[in-house]
């Protein structure tokens, strides 16, 4: 063979290695019709994009200086893009976008649907959910501390966010301990025969005896605030003009009190690390990756001391340069932050800096640099926040290892013990609840991976069932539950409350053969089911599951006496070993299926009061109910509220405003 027949058969070799890749390619990069007359029809703006898959699901949010150029580049050619976006575009069914303003608007925006969608292949706080706040409600006369998840409007102070309730909890103590500001919610008119016990350990001035003025307790407010700023060299120094004034008028007990208040605020300010020689505000972050998730360390230092610190979780990073990691957390944590220092200062180079600031120094009102240190004692403070992120992406990791192994040792066990034909995946969890027949409500939930589903809870309130029968209302939720385990299954019209977080969504389904047609709304067949109750309960549920045709599904009930575990047709019940991981996720799984019964439960009953207090006063219709519940929240706030404010009501006068308060 000759040099040109061996140059002929590398050429060969070559275009056929480049066939080869082009044809595992074609299938991801054919484009439907409806997406290129998308694509032709999208501006040369700024804006943001939603990608969603064919179940409708938004499965990335990204925002672009051009929309035309920018999504148009998630359909070229599969082999010029990173592998997580090639996998992206092969999930893309529809897209749709937003046109903003500029690009300071896209950022704001995209953080704000990130939050809101929570893509899976986008970087994402862990966990959907409103971080918590201290507010401290100076709006009132006599305001209070206490935490919070929404933010409002009406001119009360909010320091935060903070990662965990923990945290929050933690910060909310201390500053009870150090600072006499009320806890409790009373009407405060000074005439109260006598203080609580707040005021016996010196955690309250008592303004409801008029044991304090207005001017000193809001001198304890102003003192709490400065505190929650960082300001505890202000506070120390109010604190000791105080006590030399006390000692000057010979009021010596009061004197003694701020005395020990002013040593308790100094032992906490010292066990806080100095942190620079300086005196300014810092916010320093510091960041740790491994695998698919990062952790986020935050210091903060006021003056010139590190006043506190959180940690936050990250998920979606693999394949995310630490840019564009740090960018979105950034842009994510800042939305919701009440407070921005003068100086942000990160571990790397993030994207749109010079953005990100703009959009800072407009949320605080004067400019706000965002810098990485090259040396010095900042420096210093990044490297010392990476660290701790590190440890605690490392503690994290460890804890869910070792978490993991237990829960598959428990399902294991738990597999063995009731000679379960496989590992239960998917275990459903049946509680009813009422209160002498009354708003009879009941529940399911889901762990799957013995793990909890919230999203797949689902609450189900009783319709065809008068008193208190469980084994009528066991049969009623099952034959609605089983009623849904197949598309387009007749009988599907939802009125069953999802639960997910906090129950977003309703979706009711009736009793098998009721009225509609299906939802197209099906849920998984579970492996294993478990009814809150004894034989009883248990052969109520058989019962429907053969009627039904699920009677492969395995089924026990669980006796709360002895937490007994009864199989059907078998007399003996199954004990679970004491200290077995198998009985911890089962007594987890029940807690959890009864706790989000007697929420709802609750709910049920606490709206069929309200209804019942509002519709029992003559002259009050659906839309007077509906005008003062608006207006005022909830009956307790209607029945203390002054005439006047209810007869400024839309529909009312002052006669039926004295008339609704004689009724309540």
């Amino acid at each position: 063979m000759n040099a040109d027949e061996l140059r002929r058969n590398e050429l060969n070799r070559v275009e056929g290695m480049r066939e080869h890749v082009r044809g595992a390619h074609r299938g991801s990069s054919t484009i439907s019709e409806k997406i290129r007359k998308q694509l032709a029809a999208l501006p040369a703006k700024p804006g943001v994009y939603l990608m969603r898959n064919a179940e409708g699901e938004v499965i990335y949010v990204g925002k672009a200086a051009k929309l035309k150029d920018r999504v148009r580049s998630y359909f070229g050619s599969p082999h010029m893009m990173e592998p997580k976006t090639r996998v992206l575009r092969q999930q893309i069914d529809d897209f749709e976008y937003i046109v903003v303003g500029n690009a300071g608007e896209a950022l704001i925006l995209e953080a704000t649907l990130i939050k809101r969608h929570q893509p899976f292949f986008n970087i994402r706080l862990k966990d959907d959910k409103r971080y918590p706040y201290l507010k401290v409600d100076i709006q009132n006369p006599w305001p209070r501390v206490y935490i919070t998840r929404r933010i409002e409007k009406d001119g009360a102070r909010y320091f935060g966010p903070y990662a965990s309730a923990g945290s929050v909890r933690a910060t909310l103590d201390l500053t009870k301990k150090l600072f006499p500001w009320r806890s409790c919610t009373k009407e405060i008119t000074g005439k109260d025969p006598r203080p609580c016990l707040d005021y016996y350990i010196k955690r309250c001035i008592a303004p409801c005896t008029a044991y304090c003025t207005k001017e000193e307790y809001d001198e304890v407010i102003a003192q709490v605030i400065l505190f929650l700023e960082g300001k505890a060299d202000d506070v120390l120094r109010r604190l000791r003009k105080q006590m030399a004034g006390a000692a000057e008028r010979m009021e010596y007990e009061r004197a003694a009190q701020i005395r020990d208040q002013l040593k308790a605020i100094e032992r906490t300010v010292e066990r806080q690390m100095v942190s620079t020689t300086r005196k300014e505000d810092v916010d320093i972050f510091g960041m740790a990756r491994e695998s698919d998730q990062a952790c986020v360390q935050v210091f903060f230092v006021r003056g010139t001391q590190m006043i506190g610190r959180d940690t936050f979780m990250l998920e979606g990073v693999r394949d995310e340069p630490d840019s564009a990691v740090l960018t979105n957390f950034l842009l994510q944590y800042y939305e919701g932050a009440q407070y921005v220092p003068k100086l942000v200062a990160i571990p790397s180079e993030a994207d749109d800096r010079d953005t990100m600031e703009e959009l800072l120094t407009e949320k605080r009102g004067s400019l706000v640099e965002v810098r990485v240190p090259e040396r010095g004692e900042k420096r210093r403070l990044v490297e010392l926040a990476a660290e701790n992120a590190k440890e605690a992406l490392a503690q994290m990791r460890v804890k869910w290892m070792a978490d993991a192994n237990k829960t598959e040792q428990a399902l294991e066990q738990l597999r063995e013990e009731l000679s379960l034909p496989g590992i239960p995946g998917r275990i459903e969890c049946y509680d009813n609840s009422n209160i002498q027949g009354t708003s009879p409500v009941s529940s399911m939930v889901v762990f799957i991976d013995g793990k909890p589903a919230t999203n797949q809870y689902r609450k189900f309130r009783v319709r065809t069932v008068e008193g208190a029968d469980d084994f009528a209302t066991m049969q009623e939720v099952l034959r609605r539950r089983f009623a849904r385990h197949g598309r387009g299954t007749a009988g599907a019209t939802a009125t069953d409350e999802q639960g997910g977080a906090e129950a977003k969504r309703s979706e009711e389904a009736p009793p098998a053969g009721g009225e509609g047609q299906g939802a197209g709304d099906a849920w998984d067949l579970p492996d294993l089911v478990i009814i809150d109750g004894g034989k009883g309960q248990l052969g109520a549920a058989v019962q429907v599951m053969r009627e039904l045709g699920v009677y492969h599904i395995p089924a026990v009930g669980l006796a709360k006496r002895f937490e007994e575990l009864f199989v059907p047709d078998e007399e003996e019940a199954v004990v679970l070993p004491r200290n077995s991981e198998a009985l911890y996720l089962v007594q987890r799984i029940r807690d959890e299926a009864h706790r989000f019964a007697i929420t709802y439960h609750r709910q049920v009953r606490a709206k069929s009061s309200i209804q019942s207090a509002l519709d029992t006063i003559p002259g009050i219709g659906p839309k007077r109910k509906k005008a003062l519940l608006k207006k005022f929240g909830s009956v307790k706030q209607i029945r203390e509220a002054e005439v006047e404010d209810i007869a400024a009501t839309v529909g009312f006068t002052r006669a039926l405003a004295e008339k609704v308060k004689a009724e309540l």
